[in-house]
């Protein structure tokens, strides 16, 4: 919860942000249970899987390790990045409206009632910008720069 306070008010360029209201803390604590519930961190923070214990400032910050599959590699996206460019609205509208690749879980986003959406846009909008964007999607029949999971589908036996 600290976290979230401190994340606050860093975003806020330094000034002293006046605090949150008991609504909007508890729909923060919601979105970061979500984030972790719905194992985000797995793809979306570098270093997640291999460790226990992750700073909370590494979150959601996209990572270089792509997802090789038929519709050519994806790179999980430095949320907090684009979260900063774009609005709430704008987080809706791509959940209802995109269809995406795996291993991103689209249709369990699509899922979740509105308030549990918002939360989880506020809740990594609140953690400010950090790292790097995530590299380019290479598409179908090229060779990607970078490591990469093998998620095509193989042959049986």
């Amino acid at each position: 919860m600290l976290a979230i306070a401190v994340a606050l008010s860093l975003g806020a360029g330094g000034r002293t942000p006046a605090a949150p209201s008991p609504r909007d803390r508890a729909l923060l604590e919601r979105g970061r249970m979500l984030v972790a519930y719905g194992s985000c961190n797995d793809c979306h923070t570098p270093g997640w899987r291999e460790s226990d214990a992750f700073p909370a400032a590494r979150w959601m910050t996209g990572t270089a390790i792509g997802f090789r599959g038929p519709w050519g590699t994806i790179y999980p996206t430095n949320v907090r990045l684009r979260f900063q460019q774009s609005t709430e609205s704008d987080w809706l509208h791509e959940i209802a409206t995109r269809a995406g690749h795996p291993p991103m879980k689209w249709t369990d986003l699509r899922a979740l009632g509105l308030d549990d959406r918002r939360a989880i846009y506020r809740f990594i909008r609140s953690l400010g910008p950090a790292g790097a964007p995530a590299p380019r999607d290479v598409p179908p029949g090229r060779e990607p720069a970078t490591p990469y999971y093998d998620v095509n589908p193989q042959p049986a036996g």
